[in-house]
Formats: structure tokens, sequence, C-alpha cells
């Protein structure tokens, strides 16, 4: 099913009101909802499939995959009840902190060797796994000092290998949330959203061989949270509930990442908005580039929905974390839009990784469930939904 971008929010929006009832959804037991049926695309691509439910303490935003099929969550800690930051899925399901729990207890003595608040992280091409630690103490406030860093492990002695700093580049309202790695023919290479706690975002370019960290497009229109638009999960708008204030819109700026098959070019987009953009790697990297020549290389390339997590494949298509419909979606080279799958179980759709053996997996991470838009109730079930399907292409 290929819509044109104008009919594409339309057409969401109906099949996506056909799916489930806000109520529904939220007394659906984990059993049921494991249980629950899959809506493919005409496309001839297989439908989500149930990889596997997640014991996790906490709702975990991120996943990767290693080659050898080890699954690692990454849980943002929203408050600091959450105990890990950063866990491995076991077969049985359960989730253990990893590398350790050690690892995993927030220390400011010592921010650079702990883990305080991991939205997300990435395999590399040599099968090591990086996090991104954006160190906010319970979701919010300014980072701790030392804490905003990238995280090398090695994935067979289950240690840190390196710790990039991150300082440099964020700020007081800073929310980092994605990452993308990129080491091969002689580049290394790392590209980071920054989704702001107060909306306005950017994008922080890091050359991994000397560790300099670039800021780049603040304050520009394509990491901004849009205004006036709003956003509908479970057939509900989603705005911040908090005791007798009245609710209001959520902020998000440049929040998914994607980046193409020869590493030359970025897609990104804000949390809250519904436009896609495109930007050269070359010039977020090069400090001789001044931010008036990055944003003026900025690519708007159109519609895409309401999204969360983005990533893509060998063939240059980008695919769509469509949060308001449940859905899996992929942009097309030549910029239409493909619902590939709709499940009722993908609540919040959020993070992807695709496997060499071609399976593109995603979380449900149940994000518009938390206390701060129920009016302090936590509406969140676990375990939470790993979806994954089949797609035709090799990752980037």
């Amino acid at each position: 099913m290929t819509l044109v971008r104008r009919d594409m929010l339309a057409a969401g929006l109906a099949g996506f009101a056909a799916l489930n009832s806000q109520a529904s959804a939220q007394d659906r037991s984990a059993a049921s909802a494991a249980s629950a049926k899959p809506v493919a695309s005409d496309t001839g691509v297989p439908g989500l499939e149930l990889a596997m439910v997640a014991d996790a303490p906490s709702n975990p935003t991120g996943i990767t995959v290693s080659r050898g099929g080890r699954i690692f969550v990454m849980m943002p800690r929203f408050d600091a009840k959450v105990p890990f930051t950063l866990g491995e899925v076991m077969p049985d399901g359960s989730v253990r902190p990893y590398p350790d729990a050690a690892t995993n207890q927030p220390d400011p003595k010592n921010a650079q060797g702990r883990l305080l608040h991991v939205p997300n992280g990435v395999m590399d091409r040599e099968d090591r796994l990086w996090v991104l630690d954006a160190g906010l103490p319970d979701g919010s406030g300014p980072p701790m000092p030392g804490s905003a860093k990238l995280v090398q492990f090695d994935l067979t002695q289950n240690r840190i290998m390196r710790v990039v700093p991150l300082e440099a580049g964020v700020t007081a309202t800073s929310s980092l949330n994605d990452l993308r790695i990129d080491i091969r023919d002689g580049r290394a290479a790392a590209y980071i959203t920054d989704q702001g706690q107060d909306g306005h975002g950017a994008i922080l370019a890091v050359d991994l061989a000397t560790g300099r960290v670039t800021r780049r497009l603040a304050e520009h229109a394509s990491t901004e949270s849009q205004k006036g638009i709003i956003k509908l999960v479970e057939n509900r708008q989603i705005l911040q509930r908090k005791g007798d204030a009245p609710p209001r819109p959520v902020q998000g700026g440049a929040n998914g990442i994607a980046l193409g098959p020869d590493g030359s070019r970025l897609y990104y987009a804000p949390l809250m908005g519904r436009r896609l953009y495109a930007v050269a790697t070359a010039a977020l990297l090069d400090p001789a580039i001044s931010d008036a020549e990055v944003a003026a290389g900025v690519e708007d390339l159109g519609e895409k929905g309401m999204t969360g997590g983005l990533i893509a494949d060998s063939k240059d298509r980008v695919y769509l974390a469509l949060q308001e419909h449940n859905a899996v979606g992929r942009r097309e080279t030549d910029g239409t839009i493909t619902i590939l799958a709709t499940d009722p179980r993908l609540i919040w759709a959020d993070t992807f990784w695709i496997t060499p053996d071609r399976w593109l997996y995603i979380t449900a991470a149940q994000v518009n469930r938390n206390p701060d838009y129920n009016n302090g109730r936590d509406m969140r079930q676990p375990p939470y939904a790993i979806l994954r399907m089949r797609i035709d292409a090799d990752p980037a």
C-alpha cells in the first residue's frame, strides 16, 4: 500500500483508529498482546512477528542485536527508581544489567565509568557495542557533569573498551536521544541527536579518531520541536499531565536518526515534527565549515508522518517508526511512503535495528503510558514486546 505523502496522515489515522481503542489497549494483558495478529500491507512483505517479550524493569526505548544474536535494550532513567539503564535480554525474556549491576549505578565521582541514562545503543561493523549516555538525573535537568558520553564495550570480555566524553557538545537543557556509528574505510565518526528538554535540538558530530565533538544545527528549523501539531498514540493526544497543572503539548526536537549506506548522508527528524531532513556528514564533521554553511546544505525531504526512530537499509530506504499508527513504514528513494505492517502490539514504535540476516527489529516502548502523560498514573504493562519482520535488504 503506497501512499503519497499528502494522503498519509488521513489514511494512517483511519487505520490506526480501527486497530484498538485506548481503553482496550490499556486493559490488554501481556498474554493477549503477545497473541495479537499483525496486519500486513499488500506490498508482499511479511508482517511483524513477536521476537520476544522482555521482562525489563522499565520501558526499553533502544535496541541493538549482535551478529551472534545477543539482544541489548536501553532503558532511560525517566526517574531514579529504574535499577539499571542498559540490559541484555536473555533467551527466557529476563533482562540482566549489562555489563553488570555496578556499572549501572550512578556515581558523580566516577561519571565516566558508570551509566546514568542510556536511551540508545548500536553495534558497529566489528560487532562492538556502543551506547549513548545522556547523563540525565531522573530523566531531566542539566546533565550530570562528565556523564554525557559514548561508551564502547567488548562483547567477548563484557567490559568497557573506550569512553568518549560528549560534554563539549551538550547544554544545560540537552536530552541526547539517538546514535549512529560509522567506522569503515579509514573513517571513524558518530552522529547523535539532541532533542532538547525545551524542544530546541541539535546534532552532535563526533570525530572518533580525535574525540572532537561539534554541535551542529542548533536552533535550525530541522532540529526544533515544531509548533501547532499534535501527536496521537492509542487514540489519544499525548499531553504532559502533572498534578493540577493544565495539560501541555509534548516538545521534542531532533530525535530519530539514520545513516545512508555509503555514510555520506544523515537522515533525521524532530520527535514533534512530520518532515524528514538530510544533511551531508562531511559538512557536519568538518570544523572548517561554518554552521551557516551546514544549515544551507540541509535538505527538506518532505512529509513522512509522526515518527520515533529511523534506520536506513542498503538500498537507501528509510524505515519509519510510525507511532500514531502502530506501524512500520518506509520512505522509498522516490519519496513515497510505504506502510509495511501495522500491529496493535507496537505501542509507541521506537528504535529499529537491522541484522545481517535481514531481520528488522523494533521496540514497543509504551512511552505514552508513562506517568508524565497520565496524571501520575503508570499505565505501562510489562513485559515489553520486541517485534521483528523480514525485509529484502541488508543493513546500510
